[in-house]
């Protein structure tokens, strides 16, 4: 095994234990740290992957799924809206 792969599959290794910890922290937060992690990786390699992850998950990402919001008026009559 090269030193590469070694250092690619403890990467990925780490990403898959600490994945579950940051879904939880937010959807804003794990896009971002998936966009950093992707440009980082292009641009510098595993360690661009960390540090751009890393980054990433401190900036956060956009919200991709949009949620349903709904109230009573005060007529009684219920109002939703997405956003």
């Amino acid at each position: 095994m090269t030193m590469r792969a070694l250092i690619l599959s403890g990467a990925i290794s780490a990403l898959l234990i600490v994945a579950p910890a940051a879904t939880n922290a937010g959807e804003k937060h794990v896009t971002g740290a998936a966009i950093g992690a992707g440009v980082g990786a292009v641009l510098a390699g595993p360690p661009g992957a960390i540090v751009g992850g890393a980054i990433g998950a401190v900036v956060k990402g956009p919200r991709i799924s949009k949620r349903r919001y709904c109230w009573t008026g005060r007529s009684g009559r219920r109002h939703c809206e997405w956003r």
